[in-house]
């Protein structure tokens, strides 16, 4: 190599990889599946796509969804032009099992692992950044919002306690993890039989801590009917209904 050959080498970047996971069944949308269902005309899958797509921190996204729904999925990447999504792979029986997939579909030079449902469409930019930028520092990071009902703790349907809220969050995705960590995590729930819902729990499992950042109101999980309807007003907010092909 001549004396100035590694400054003309173009500069290599860590692949950071996303999974999103888009296997479920939907029992509670009434018989809607939410996956292909359109807000503001558009796939819900393609808008939760579309923000990885967008994220130059992100090098490759792998779809994992029901096997009914693989063509049609890897139809929507090409309609859209959503080239970053590199695999579309079948989920298993449970959650746990459609990220492990995921994972094994994973370029396996990724450092950094993004876990995302796919019913959450609207998660804003500067969200997913923050936690990445804290999942490669920290090597485990979640976004997060502060619980702003009262909680009860019940016993059958009557209220025993109200639990202190101010300690109390719920956890949104993407969930991001130093690629080992997470494999590592997965593998041994799985070898332990514990269908854990949550990624942040199977790292939990091994002892070590994620950290939270903050999430955002609008990164919500499509769950029932009427979570559309709202969505439909994100949408409208957003102007997102103006985004094409």
């Amino acid at each position: 190599m001549d004396l100035f050959g590694r400054f003309r080498r173009k500069k290599e970047y860590p692949v950071w990889s996303a999974v999103v996971v888009a296997a479920g069944s939907a029992r509670r949308m009434e018989g809607i599946d939410k996956i292909c269902t359109p807000i503001g005309g558009i796939p819900v899958l393609v808008h939760t796509l579309r923000v990885f797509q967008q994220c130059p921190s992100i090098t490759e996204v792998v779809v994992v969804t029901r096997e009914d729904l693989m063509v049609e999925v890897s139809r929507l990447c090409r309609d859209f032009a959503l080239d970053k999504v590199t695999q579309v792979v079948a989920g298993g029986a449970e959650r746990i099992h459609s990220v492990q997939a995921g994972l094994n579909a994973v370029r396996k030079d990724a450092r950094l692992i993004a876990i995302h449902d796919g019913a959450r469409p609207f998660l804003p930019e500067d969200v997913l950044e923050e936690v990445l930028r804290q999942g490669a520092a920290c090597g485990a990071a979640a976004p997060a919002v502060p619980m702003t009902d009262t909680i009860k703790r019940v016993e059958g349907d009557v209220a025993v306690e109200t639990v202190d809220r101010s300690t109390l969050f719920g956890v949104q995705t993407p969930q991001v993890f130093q690629a080992d960590l997470i494999r590592a995590a997965v593998h041994k729930a799985l070898e332990d039989g514990e269908l854990v819902t949550d990624d942040c729990a199977a790292v939990e499992r091994l002892g070590m801590q994620v950290r939270l950042t903050k999430g955002s109101r609008e990164n919500m999980k499509l769950t029932t009917p009427f979570d559309l309807l709202v969505g439909e007003a994100i949408c409208q907010q957003r102007g997102l209904g103006t985004w094409q092909r």
